[in-house]
């Protein structure tokens, strides 16, 4: 009896026994003229957007202390040039990085709905999108990206979760008692839940290292300090998940060592490495936008 129950308690955990689905309203069959529509909302879709609004939120919040590196009306444009610098970014880099052989038939760029989007490629189109707003109404980029990065971790974390619940881009085999049995592997082998992993890490981890730097260390004073702690944080938890997570088909082990995930962090962990390290003498007085008080 005893062995039972310590065989039951060590078993991987089957995915399908949790009853998750991947649509979180499905607002059933529409017929408008000859065209029948079946409108769905999926949990990957309100991950992004409520990672956006609680970004929005929270980076006002942070604008209301003094020396805010822009006004609320910039967050609001930023919400915009983000927004699309996300998408079209998460896209494109999902194609250039992880499936080229979508460029045969173009259309299918654009069809998101069928899932693949490049985290890598959402921060690089995010980056874009703030330097343009900077450019546009003249504000220091680097302390733009500063206050956004402490915005980012929990809209990371959120598309974790999607992730689990999709019931996609699980871990490696693994015996750990946690192991979970994915259905769409095909292969009955228990894996690692590392889409947990990263929303733990990503997500919660980031987001409290960043706001200590934010609020206790007085970071913020040093443009290009926390955009580059929040390179160097994602870019080593990615680096490391990726032993546990299972790269995409063909992407395993390139020619030189790494998979494409661990590729495409090592340009993240090099540029923190560089902003933190150059944050201090970049240092200057900084005059509030927001607020009243002036800061040394």
């Amino acid at each position: 009896m005893i062995l039972n129950l310590l065989a039951d308690a060590t078993a991987a955990l089957d995915f399908s026994s949790l009853g998750l689905s991947p649509i979180a309203l499905d607002l059933g069959t529409w017929r408008i003229g000859g065209l029948s529509l079946h409108p769905q909302v999926h949990w990957y879709s309100l991950g992004y957007i409520a990672g956006i609004m609680f970004g929005y939120w929270y980076l006002t919040r942070l604008l209301q202390h003094p020396g805010a590196p822009m006004a609320k009306r910039h967050a609001e444009d930023l919400v915009f040039y983000a927004t699309i610098g996300i998408l079209a970014g998460g896209r494109l880099g999902y194609v250039l990085f992880y499936k080229p052989e979508i460029l045969r038939n173009p259309i299918e760029v654009l069809y998101l709905w069928e899932g693949g989007m490049s985290l890598h490629g959402g921060l690089l189109g995010t980056i874009i999108a703030i330097l343009l707003l900077a450019r546009k109404n003249g504000l220091n980029a680097l302390r733009v990206c500063d206050y956004v990065a402490v915005c980012t971790p929990p809209a990371l974390g959120l598309v974790r979760l999607a992730n689990f619940v999709n019931g996609e881009l699980w871990g490696r085999p693994t015996t750990l008692p946690w192991g979970v049995i994915f259905p769409r592997t095909g292969d009955g082998i228990p894996r690692h839940p590392s889409q947990l992993y990263e929303a733990a890490l990503e997500g919660v981890l980031l987001f409290i290292v960043l706001n200590f730097l934010f609020w206790r260390a007085d970071a913020r004073y040093k443009p290009g300090f926390l955009v580059g702690s929040g390179l160097l944080g994602y870019g080593i938890i990615r680096f490391l998940i990726e032993l546990v997570r299972q790269p995409d088909a063909g992407l395993e082990h390139l020619s030189w060592g790494l998979t494409m995930g661990q590729t495409l962090s090592v340009p993240m962990l090099a540029a923190g490495l560089y902003l933190i390290a150059t944050a201090a003498g970049r240092r200057v007085r900084v005059e509030p936008i927001a607020g009243s008080e002036s800061v040394a």
